[in-house]
C-alpha cells in the first residue's frame, strides 16, 4: 500500500509540475521553498541540544501554536525548537510569531520516503509534534523508523476527512500505528480517530488550544487605527478570511446598510481575504464598488482617513485589526468551505457573525451558540444571502446593548474553555521524558 501511495504521490507530482514551473517564473505560492520540499534545509545551530520539531500547515495552525511553543520552551528548556509550514503564508507568519524561539522555519517535506528521510537526518529530532491532523503516511513511518516520538497535538479530524480515511482505513490504521500519543480538540475528533483504529491507550480529550488564544491590544492595533482613523464615529465591520465570492455579497449588503445611516455615521467595511494570491482581485471588486478605497499594503495617503473601504492585504494582522472592530464577519462559511476560525475576534471581545457552512469548526460552532455568543445564518440561496446579512449588520449596529451582549458572551466562552496547553503539556511529559 505504501508503494501504491508513493507512486500516486509521484503521478500527482508530474501532473502539477508545469504549474510548478510556471509559478517559480513568477516567484508564486507553490514555487515557494521548492528545494526545502525536498529536504535540501538550511543549517541551525541546535547548540548540541534534543530538537522538538513543530509542524504546523498554515496560518490557522500557525496562530494557534504560539500560546502552546510558549508553554514547550517554558517546560522543556533543555530542548531546542524548530518549526514546519506547508504553505507560504503559513512560512511567512512562522517566520514572524517564532523569529525568537525557534532555531529555524522550514518548508515540510514531500511525502517521499527519500526526500523524508533526508529532512530527518538533516533535523534528526527527538520529537515531532503535528498540529491538528496531517497523516503524512511516509513521514510518519519514517520517524518511527528513526525512533523518533510523534504526537498529534491539538487533533481535529472533521466528518469530511473520517469520511475519506474510512475508504482506506486498513492503510490509515497502520500510519495511526507510528503514532506514541494522539491529543484530540474534542470528543468527537477522538471518537473518529479511534474508529479509524488509532490506540485507545493514545487517544486523549486534551481540548481546544485557540482557547488559549493571548488577548489585550497590540501596538499595531493602534498603529492602524491612527493611520485609517478608526472611531466609534463611523463603526467598522471586519470581514474576516473571505473566499470567493463572499466579497461581492458582503459588498452588496454594505451598499445598502450604508443607505440606512447619515453620511457622517456610515459604517467602514475592512476586508481581509483568506488567499494572498486573490488580494488584486478583491482589489479591483473593492475599486469598482463606488465607494472611497485604502489599501493597507498602499503607502499612507490623508484619503486614508476617509476611506469608506479597506482592503487588508498582509500577512498575520488580522488579529490587531480585530481590536479595531464593532462587527467581525468570519468567511469561509457562506460557501461550503466549512468556516475559518471564530475565536480570534472572541478574544478580541467582538460580536460576531458568520454563515452557514461551519463544518469545520462543529464543536465551536456548538459552543459559541449555546451562549448565544454568535449569529449564525442559516442556509440560504444565493439570491438572499447580501439581504441577510445586511439585516444582521444594521440589527447588530444599531442596538449596542445586543451588540455588547454578543462580544461579552463570546469573550466568556473563551474564557470558560482555556487550559488546553496546559493540559497538553501534561500529556506530552511522558512522551519528552522517553525521547530524552
Amino acid at each position: 500500500m505504501y508503494f501504491i501511495y508513493s507512486f500516486a504521490l509521484t503521478i500527482g507530482f508530474l501532473i502539477l509540475l508545469p504549474r510548478f514551473l510556471w509559478d517559480a517564473a513568477r516567484k508564486g505560492k507553490y514555487a515557494a521553498g521548492f528545494w526545502q520540499r525536498f529536504g535540501r534545509l538550511p543549517e541551525f545551530d541546535a547548540e548540541g541540544k534534543p530538537i522538538i520539531w513543530l509542524h504546523a500547515v498554515s496560518v490557522g495552525e500557525t496562530n494557534a501554536a504560539k500560546p502552546l511553543v510558549k508553554e514547550i520552551l517554558k517546560n522543556f528548556p533543555d530542548y531546542k525548537l524548530v518549526v514546519s509550514t506547508t504553505t507560504k503564508t503559513g512560512q511567512t507568519l512562522a517566520r514572524e510569531i517564532f523569529k525568537n524561539e525557534a532555531a529555524l522555519v522550514f518548508y515540510f517535506p514531500f511525502d517521499w520516503s527519500f526526500v523524508v528521510r533526508r529532512a530527518l537526518k538533516k533535523i534528526n529530532p527527538s520529537v515531532v509534534l503535528i498540529m491538528e491532523t496531517e497523516l503524512w503516511f511516509n513521514f510518519l513511518r519514517e520517524a518511527r523508523k528513526s525512533e523518533i516520538k510523534i504526537a498529534l497535538v491539538n487533533g481535529r479530524l472533521s466528518e469530511k476527512s473520517f469520511k475519506n480515511y474510512k475508504r482506506i482505513r486498513g492503510f490509515v490504521r497502520r500510519a495511526l500505528a507510528n503514532l506514541d500519543l494522539a491529543l484530540m480538540s474534542g470528543e468527537r475528533d477522538a471518537e473518529r480517530l479511534s474508529e479509524l483504529g488509532c490506540a485507545a491507550e493514545k487517544t486523549f480529550v486534551t481540548g481546544n488550544i485557540k482557547f488559549d488564544l493571548e488577548t489585550g491590544k497590540s501596538e499595531l492595533t493602534e498603529t492602524l487605527r491612527r493611520r485609517f482613523a478608526i472611531d466609534e464615529t463611523r463603526p467598522l465591520i471586519v470581514a474576516a478570511s473571505t473566499h470567493a465570492p463572499e466579497e461581492r455579497w458582503i459588498l452588496e449588503s454594505y451598499r445598502v446598510l450604508c443607505d440606512k445611516f447619515p453620511a457622517k455615521n456610515a459604517p467602514r467595511l475592512l476586508i481581509a481575504p483568506r488567499h494572498p494570491e486573490r488580494f488584486a482581485e478583491v482589489d479591483e471588486l473593492m475599486q469598482n464598488a463606488g465607494f472611497r478605497f485604502a489599501r493597507r499594503s498602499a503607502s499612507t495617503s490623508v484619503s486614508d482617513i476617509d476611506a469608506d473601504l479597506i482592503l487588508l492585504d498582509s500577512i498575520g494582522e488580522l488579529r490587531a485589526v480585530y481590536e479595531l472592530a464593532e462587527v467581525v464577519f468570519v468567511g469561509g462559511s457562506l460557501i461550503p468551505h466549512g468556516g475559518q476560525n471564530m475565536l480570534e475576534p472572541a478574544a478580541a471581545k467582538k460580536a460576531i457573525v458568520t454563515g452557514f457552512y461551519t463544518m469545520n469548526f462543529a464543536d465551536i460552532i456548538k459552543t459559541l451558540s449555546a451562549k448565544e455568543a454568535i449569529v449564525q445564518l442559516p442556509k440560504l440561496e444565493e439570491n438572499e444571502i447580501s439581504v441577510n446579512l445586511e439585516s444582521i449588520f444594521y440589527g447588530l449596529l444599531s442596538d449596542n446593548v445586543k451588540r455588547k451582549a454578543l462580544s461579552e458572551n463570546a469573550f466568556a466562552v473563551l474564557r470558560e474553555n482555556r487550559g488546553a496547553c496546559a493540559k497538553t503539556i501534561e500529556k506530552l511529559q511522558l512522551l519528552f521524558n522517553k525521547s530524552a
